[in-house]
């Protein structure tokens, strides 16, 4: 991998600097498909751009991490470019000092891979209203991640109340293994269902956005529980003769019981960042099922 440092520059010589860099390593900008944003804090950056470097490895992407520093300085723009094979793509951390930080998306905006999608995503501190965000306004998609804030149910109401086509949040993703495996318990009738529980650990936002969706889905009551963890650990589904569940004590392995059959072990492990972000890069379009769960969710915590 070759690093290149530009202190005090500008983004064009940033562009000019990374032309030259694809030249010297023989590696063209066509074969990247999307340019994916990251608005991170300096402390978060470090696991911010691994993550989203070995995501790129799916999706080979124009990685642009934006890291406000200090507001009282002078006006500054420092940049760190990496590229080669340890960096699949290309990845510019950007520095802004000053004025520059109110004005982010003026040094994104001329670094943005031309007729290719934008991703914007806040892996800690997020924009209550991510698509009036001065980034989110150049993305199609535009991904947070409410784990990441001191109040993560808080923070999907205020994603609710403001949300956009082309929002999501990672606490979605999560659910992903999860939803896939209840649905799929559903291939066979299973009766009536009259209501249900999720439960998870204490403040695990996952927990009543599932609830919301599976409240939002079969059309009745689903409420939740704290659990001792890790994540989420339960769902129950009340029927006509017993209950479905699935249970989850070990983070990898779930157990799978139906009324009149036998429990079944099924492989339900927690995923790594890297592997929710890849996900959501898979689609560019909306996701509908997310902002009908929510919603839901507001509409819930409304009452």
């Amino acid at each position: 991998m070759t690093t290149f440092m530009l202190a005090d520059t500008t983004a064009g010589k940033i562009s000019s600097q990374l032309t030259q860099l694809r030249h010297q390593m023989g590696a063209p900008a066509v074969g990247m498909v999307l340019t994916l944003v990251v608005v991170c804090e300096e402390r978060d950056q470090y696991d911010s751009v691994r993550a989203a470097t070995e995501a790129a490895r799916e999706h080979p992407s124009r990685i642009i991490v934006v890291i406000n520093r200090e507001t009282e300085e002078a006006n500054r723009l420092d940049a760190e470019l990496r590229i080669g094979e340890s960096a699949p793509g290309e990845t510019v951390v950007l520095r802004l000092y000053g004025e520059l930080t109110d004005h982010a998306d003026s040094v994104v905006s001329p670094l943005l891979l031309p007729d290719t999608p934008v991703v914007a995503w806040w892996p800690g501190r997020a924009p209550d209203v991510p698509s009036e965000d001065s980034i989110g306004t150049l993305a199609q998609r535009r991904l947070t991640d409410a784990r990441s804030a001191p109040d993560g149910v808080a923070a999907l109401l205020a994603r609710a109340k403001g949300y956009s086509a082309g929002d999501t949040d990672l606490a979605w993703a999560r659910l992903t293994p999860w939803r896939s495996l209840l649905a799929a318990a559903f291939d066979q009738p299973v009766g009536k269902v009259y209501g249900g529980q999720v439960a998870a650990s204490a403040d695990n936002p996952s927990a009543p956005l599932l609830a919301a969706w599976l409240a939002e889905r079969l059309d009745v009551p689903v409420g939740t529980a704290e659990s001792d963890g890790p994540g989420l650990t339960e769902v129950r589904l009340t029927l006509d003769d017993g209950e479905l569940s699935v249970t989850r004590d070990d983070a990898r392995v779930a157990t799978l019981s139906r009324p009149g059959q036998p429990d079944r072990n099924v492989a339900l492990t927690r995923r790594h960042l890297s592997e929710l972000l890849a996900e959501e890069l898979r689609r560019l379009d909306s996701d509908e099922t997310y902002e009908l769960a929510v919603k839901r969710l507001a509409r819930t915590y409304a009452h």
